[in-house]
């Protein structure tokens, strides 16, 4: 067990690397924090089964999931379609 919580917290760590470091394009940073949501899974995921509780949150949290990577979408399209590509140095509060 303990092996799998050292290697659920590098990965868990690693992520936030990733996430912390890209910061050129949406689509990697959606990508990364997509990565995140899915270690959190596998995380809740064992806790809930070694300690022998119920898996109805699981299916809250990945509701939740869903609508988040819906959303991240959506804003990802109407910034490519209104700015021509996603990298977030193009939007600046000074260009209007």
């Amino acid at each position: 067990m303990l092996l799998i919580n050292i290697s659920i917290m590098f990965m868990f760590f690693s992520g936030v690397v990733a996430f912390s470091s890209v910061r050129k394009h949406l689509l990697l940073t959606l990508f990364s924090l997509e990565y995140l949501v899915l270690v959190l899974f596998l995380l809740l995921f064992i806790f809930l089964l070694f300690y022998g509780f119920e898996m109805y949150f699981i299916l809250f949290f990945l509701v939740f999931t869903v609508c988040e990577g819906a959303l991240g979408l959506g804003v990802l399209v109407n910034m490519i379609r209104s700015h021509g590509n996603d990298l977030l140095s193009s939007l600046s509060i000074l260009s209007w």
